[in-house]
């Protein structure tokens, strides 16, 4: 079993203590810049999205309006009645006009249609005189509706030619023939163009978009250590005032067990024996006084000193919690109570929490000595990693923590009090017939980083009082 200290130097402590500090200033500006990180994902991964469907919007509409124009300066004064009738010199006047669009700007595919969705031109000849199905946006853009574009892959029945091109770039706009009637206009383009557009604006946004963040996050970060080493210092200067409270509640208490060792009990002592001196040379008929005064006299040198041993217990530093703890056996014992005591081999705590864990162990155990009618009672300390768990549990008779606190549980209050300002937690669970648990834990920080040490103080001289007014 590990010591509560094994010798170091008390200055040795103090470093550990500041290393700690360093590093919980240190985890708590690691967790900001994470923040400010995951925020950064946050904004940044949507207003990409944004921006990509922004930029896929804006190609489209370019394409729109590139397909219109050449429907209506291009195509549209070549539908004539001998393209329509499927004049091969018309087909091949048209084809010329097309190539160069064909060649550089990206089309891949170019089909007119009729009002009955026949295919009257197309760079495919096969497609030339096919028949397909007309849907309901094409009617409206014949009877004079806007240009539609799309960006995907197409799998229609008409688009055998363009299947495995991957996701294309599909434009319809009207158009007229020379007599009149209304065509309508298709192409294909390679979707790179969207592509690159899309590429062309994230690279132009995100970085500066970036940067100010970056920048924000940079400028707060400033303030961020700043408070975090403000912090520092008050848990510090916390941290000493709690140890001050400790040993100056641990002085005042050995002080009023060494005068009642060394005084009350020494002289009540010594009246016990003039008193059995008394019954042995005193008159027949008053030695029952005698017997039953010294009796009397006997069980209070005893309570003196069972009080004693609770306002200074074992040395914690040198016999150990687990050893401490076991020395409150003895009471329950007198009591017919089973005491069992769970502590890991490796247990690493620091005074002040070896203190408290201590007191909450004391204090619960009186309670289930005076109050409970238990026939066990178990201790159980459970560490995981920085956090520090101690329960005392019993199979008494219990009762019902809704209802007013008795005095004998005052003790247990405070003591819930003092860990709870001090940073952990307290509770105590209990039922009528169902015994009573008591659990005390205390997470990563030190007690004392967040405890108001004078708040103890107080607390502890009122204990103190407490058990001198009941003596």
């Amino acid at each position: 079993m590990r010591k509560l200290f094994s010798g170091e130097p008390i200055h040795a402590a103090n470093i550990d203590r500041d290393a700690a500090e360093r590093r919980e200033v240190r985890a708590a500006v690691a967790r900001f810049l994470i923040a400010g990180f995951a925020a950064l994902l946050l904004v940044a991964i949507p207003v990409s999205f944004w921006v990509r469907a922004e930029a896929e919007r804006h190609a489209l509409a370019n394409a729109r309006d590139i397909t219109q124009r050449l429907a209506d300066n291009v195509v549209g004064p070549l539908i004539t009645e001998q393209l329509l009738a499927r004049d091969p010199a018309a087909v091949k006047l048209l084809d010329q006009r097309l190539a160069p669009w064909l060649a550089e700007s990206g089309v891949l595919r170019i089909k007119v249609w009729d009002e009955q969705g026949c295919v009257v031109y197309s760079d495919v000849e096969s497609l030339i005189g096919q028949d397909f199905e007309q849907e309901e946006w094409a009617r409206e853009l014949l009877e004079g509706g806007p240009a539609t574009a799309t960006f995907e892959t197409q799998t229609g029945e008409e688009n055998e030619f363009e299947a495995n091109s991957g996701e294309l770039v599909e434009v319809y706009a009207r158009s007229a023939s020379q007599n009149g009637a209304p065509m309508i206009f298709e192409t294909y383009s390679s979707g790179d163009g969207v592509r690159l557009e899309q590429q062309a604006v994230l690279m132009g946004m995100v970085p500066p978009m970036a940067l100010s963040l970056a920048v924000l996050q940079l400028t707060q970060l400033v303030p961020a250590v700043r408070l975090a080493r403000r912090m520092q210092v008050h848990q510090a200067a916390r941290n000493a005032m709690l140890r001050c409270a400790i040993e100056a509640s641990d002085q005042e208490r050995r002080q009023i067990a060494s005068e009642l060792h060394d005084e009350v009990i020494q002289d009540l002592s010594g009246l016990a024996y003039a008193l059995e001196s008394e019954e042995r040379r005193g008159p027949l008929e008053l030695q029952p006084v005698f017997v039953n005064a010294r009796t009397m006299l006997q069980n209070n040198i005893r309570t003196l000193r069972a009080m004693t041993s609770e306002l200074y217990p074992p040395d914690l530093e040198e016999l150990g919690l687990q050893a401490s703890l076991t020395r409150l056996e003895a009471p329950l014992v007198e009591r017919g109570i089973d005491l069992t005591v769970e502590i890991p081999d490796k247990l690493v705590l620091d005074r002040d929490r070896a203190v408290l864990l201590y007191r909450v162990a004391r204090e619960a155990l009186v309670n289930v000595s005076k109050h409970s009618s238990a026939q066990s009672v178990g201790i159980r300390v459970w560490q995981a990693g920085q956090r520090t768990q101690l329960t005392v549990s019993d199979d008494g008779v219990g009762f019902n923590p809704s209802e007013p606190r008795t005095e004998g549980h005052f003790g247990l209050r405070i003591l819930g009090d003092t860990i709870r300002q001090a940073g952990g937690t307290f509770e105590v669970r209990s039922a009528p017939g169902a015994g009573t648990s008591v659990t005390a834990a205390f997470g990563v920080a030190a007690p004392a980083l967040r405890f108001a040490g004078r708040h103890l103080a107080a607390k502890s001289s009122s204990r103190d009082s407490a058990v001198l007014k009941a003596t």
